[in-house]
């Protein structure tokens, strides 16, 4: 039979942690106990003031089609948002919503990307970058975030890889999957080597409420690079609301133009529902994040103290989001293998590391985003396990 399938569709790829939540619930299906570390979803409630907030929309009637860009007063409390928090001034001509933060990775893509041209990823990173780069015909190229530099980005490295031929470069600030930050006078080094090259920054920034330190910098604040960055944003891992799925990208207007027609042409709009309750998510009390926040932190020094005491195993302190990356390269066992073993023997969802690039072998990266209790169960596991391969 003759294949109807486009070729295109081989350049996607999946998200391995979805792979691993499937066969992990598979495996709970037939009575296994199982710790999850491997999705990265927060396991706290949606606040109960935005969940009454989408109640009150839906009894209102606000059920039909938005404008493609998202609702007006939406657009202008993200902006207002965006100053307060990112320190980025804006204005809602600049913002988009969109169902989810992916299709600002596929927008950006599609706008911005034409065969021959080279987009720098973080690597590891979001898996997601690369596929849609493959996607759009451009060629990714690997930012090398290593251990030893606190999974930062190599800013040598950086200068050499780019070149005519780059057209945007990704960062994710703090970074997923290895919790990293990059520091302030990374980021400004970054602008200086990108400015007046006519090369774009996504700058994914949907964990910069979730740190434990020192507020990361919005690459969008730094003189002449504001119309040069599209931010990338969310409202799934700060306020709890990874199905409802809404997202949003700020950029400059033009940009905001043709990812609009985008919009228009593949989701229409965002859930009408959804974004009334985004609004009481910024505009309304931030309680909730705070004491979430705070939550994550505990859970950061317990993990990565107990990590580090397990033989073998070693653990990087990280700034922000909810994943530590463990080294686990002295087992000298693959680290897809050593998940899945992990998984099938020990009973404990995690994601490996080159589930996230070629970078992230001998690492395995650990959510913590489910209970204390949990996290203590699953350290027990781990600490037995590792002792077993030795």
């Amino acid at each position: 039979m003759k294949n109807i399938i486009a070729d295109r569709m081989k350049l996607l790829h999946t998200e391995s942690a979805f792979q691993i939540l499937a066969k992990a619930n598979a495996l709970e299906a037939q009575g296994k106990s199982v710790i999850h570390l491997e999705i990265g979803q927060p396991d706290f409630k949606t606040p109960r003031n935005i969940i009454e907030a989408a109640y009150k929309a839906m009894n209102e009637g606000k059920t039909g089609y938005t404008p493609a860009p998202g609702i007006p007063l939406l657009r202008e409390t993200i902006a207002r948002h965006c100053e307060t928090y990112k320190g980025v001034k804006t204005t809602p001509e600049e913002v988009v919503v969109v169902p989810g933060g992916k299709p600002i990775m596929f927008f950006a893509m599609l706008m911005l990307t034409q065969p021959g041209d080279e987009v720098i990823c973080p690597n590891p990173g979001f898996p997601i970058y690369e596929s849609v780069v493959k996607f759009s015909g451009a060629k990714p190229v690997p930012m090398p975030l290593l251990e030893k530099n606190n999974f930062s980005v190599d800013l040598q490295q950086l200068k050499r890889d780019i070149n005519e031929k780059t057209k945007l470069i990704i960062i994710n600030n703090p970074g997923n999957p290895t919790g990293g930050m990059i520091r302030k006078e990374d980021i400004i080094a970054i602008a200086d080597m990108v400015r007046g090259k006519g090369i774009y920054i996504l700058s994914d920034e949907i964990y910069d409420r979730i740190i434990f330190g020192e507020k990361p910098l919005s690459i969008a604040t730094l003189p002449d690079m504001k119309d040069w960055t599209i931010i990338l944003d969310g409202f799934s891992k700060t306020y709890s609301m990874t199905g409802w799925r809404l997202g949003y990208g700020v950029m400059n207007t033009e940009l905001a133009q043709h990812m609009t027609m985008l919009m228009v042409n593949s989701a229409s709009c965002a859930a009408s529902i959804t974004q009334w309750a985004a609004v009481e998510a910024l505009a309304g009390p931030q309680d909730a994040v705070a004491e979430m926040v705070d939550a994550f932190h505990k859970r950061r020094d317990y993990l990565v103290a107990a990590l580090n005491n397990i033989a073998g195993v070693s653990c990087a302190m990280p700034g922000g989001a909810f994943y530590t990356f463990a080294n686990i390269s002295s087992f000298g066992i693959p680290s897809q293998e050593f998940a899945n073993r992990l998984l099938d023997e020990a009973g404990v969802a995690a994601a490996w590391g080159t589930a996230f690039g070629s970078f992230g072998e001998g690492f395995i990266r650990f959510s913590y985003a489910n209970s204390l209790d949990n996290l203590k169960i699953a350290v027990e596991r781990l600490d037995k396990f590792c002792k077993g391969l030795k």
